[in-house]
């Protein structure tokens, strides 16, 4: 046993000298020595870093890029033997990005200086091929870097487009997804089949009559939900049903209007909303159906802040403003309390009655409320 033990302990060290090994070494012994030996080696190999090329430092500090942020978001990039800052600064520079612009970019996702001329070059015609205008793109990249930079697999990228078009998704429809959710055409072919597999099944587990259009609804109002898991859009979709107690075609509504809008966020903080509100709504007099109407028609009362929410609440029912009323047009909820508050303040000078007018004047844009004010004021 002990010199099979010994064999093994020089096949880990062979710097070691065969006289070491003697017989009056206890074999445990000798493994401990051994594994302290290459511990120690690899925690120095660990510690050894690459040095930062300083060739590529001077040539960053020149274009601007905060070397600092650089460093900070992703260090190992400054310390390449070999990068294509130059090439990668014409190109940008080629499709109408200035210098503060390209610094910027580069500051934020240094990656993007490894990048070859003609994976940029390939990318960005896949990319025009949904946008009109280089300045759009280049807006996009601005905005967010590594939504172009991060992928180096432009062929996943062409078949992303084609499967999502081949879901009936406009160029418009593409366009707004890549300049909102550009994760989406990152993404794995493979994750992106199998969300919409998901909602395919959740369609024909609901009746839908086209399964195909309940997709593209729900993807067309929120892109975000291609970049999430399957076990979250389940969750909420549960949440959302039995929370609200809705039936098939009432989930079927909310799903394709603005609940799809929600259908990517937590549900734990949809859960912490829903209680919160609901308790309030009900202390005020609402019944367990109006609690439903109200987040049926205002879905943002899930993420929305319960305590700017409550606030604007508080705020309308001050101004003799009854819940009922709220209850009817609740997305007057959307604009701030500060707001709420100068636009009853200018109504009450004009003698404005909510009760026998209601509240749908406070849920106008500023131009028709302006309008409307201005009639008012001449009618005194």
């Amino acid at each position: 046993m002990a010199g099979r033990v010994a064999t093994q302990a020089m096949r880990l060290c062979p710097g070691v000298r065969h006289s070491f090994f003697t017989p009056n070494i206890c074999p445990a012994a000798l493994l401990k020595i051994t594994y302290l030996s290459t511990s120690s080696h690899d925690q120095s190999t660990e510690t050894i870093q690459k040095p930062e090329n300083g060739s590529l430092i001077n040539n960053l500090t020149v274009l601007g890029v905060d070397i600092k942020m650089a460093r900070r978001r992703q260090p190992g990039v400054l310390r390449k033997s070999i990068t294509n800052e130059k090439c990668v600064v014409e190109f940008l520079r080629s499709k109408g990005a200035n210098n503060n612009a390209i610094a910027s970019i580069i500051s934020r996702y240094p990656r993007a200086i490894t990048r070859s001329s003609s994976h940029l070059e390939e990318r960005w015609q896949l990319w025009r091929s949904i946008f009109k205008a280089d300045s759009e793109i280049i807006s996009i990249i601005q905005r967010s870097p590594e939504s172009y930079f991060r992928s180096s697999d432009n062929e996943n990228l062409e078949k992303n487009i084609s499967f999502l078009s081949s879901l009936g998704l406009t160029t418009a429809d593409l366009h707004r997804m890549l300049a909102t959710a550009p994760r989406t055409f990152s993404n794995s072919l493979e994750l992106n089949k199998q969300m919409v597999t998901f909602l395919q099944d959740l369609a024909v587990s609901l009746a839908v009559q086209n399964p195909y259009e309940f997709v593209k609804r729900i993807i067309t109002k929120n892109a975000y939900v291609l970049i999430r898991s399957t076990k979250r859009i389940k969750t909420n979709v549960e949440f959302f049903t039995e929370a609200l107690k809705l039936s098939n075609s009432e989930l079927i509504k909310l799903l394709q209007g603005h609940g799809a809008e929600i259908l990517d966020l937590s549900s734990d903080y949809m859960k912490r909303n829903y209680k919160n509100m609901s308790e309030q709504l009900q202390s005020l007099g609402c019944t367990p159906e109006e609690v439903k109407k109200f987040f049926i028609d205002y879905p943002p009362a899930f993420f929305a802040s319960f305590e700017k929410v409550s606030n604007k609440v508080d705020c309308l029912l001050e101004k003799d403003i009854n819940i009922k009323q709220l209850l009817k047009k609740p997305r007057v909820l959307e604009f701030s309390a500060e707001n709420l508050k100068n636009r009853i303040k200018e109504l009450q000078k004009v003698g404005y009655d909510f009760r026998k007018h209601g509240i749908t004047i406070l849920d106008s844009s500023r131009r028709r409320f302006e309008a409307k004010l201005k009639k008012l004021n001449a009618g005194k």
